[in-house]
C-alpha cells in the first residue's frame, strides 16, 4: 500500500487541496484511518478508510480523471 504522510498537502483527483492531518487507528477493529481537512471552504475536518484514500482513481466511472490516484502528494 502506499504511504499517506501526515502533515502533508495532497490533491484530490478532480483537482481540489487537501492536509493529512493524522493517521488514526480504530480503538476495536485496528483499521487504519486518515484524518484529512479541504484547504478550502469552511475547512470541516473528515476521516476516511486509509485503503481508500491511497487508492487509484476508478477510470471507468472517471474517464477524464488525469491522476492515477484519488489522492497524490503535492510536492512543496
Amino acid at each position: 500500500m502506499r504511504e499517506i504522510i501526515a502533515g502533508r498537502k495532497y490533491r484530490h483527483f478532480k483537482n481540489k487541496m487537501y492536509e493529512v492531518i493524522e493517521i488514526a487507528t480504530h480503538s476495536e477493529t485496528g483499521e487504519e484511518y486518515v484524518v484529512y481537512k479541504p484547504l478550502y471552504g469552511d475547512q470541516k475536518m473528515y476521516i476516511r478508510p486509509l485503503d481508500m484514500f491511497a487508492s487509484k482513481v476508478y477510470k471507468e466511472k472517471y474517464s477524464n480523471a488525469t491522476q492515477e490516484y484519488r489522492f497524490e502528494l503535492v510536492e512543496e
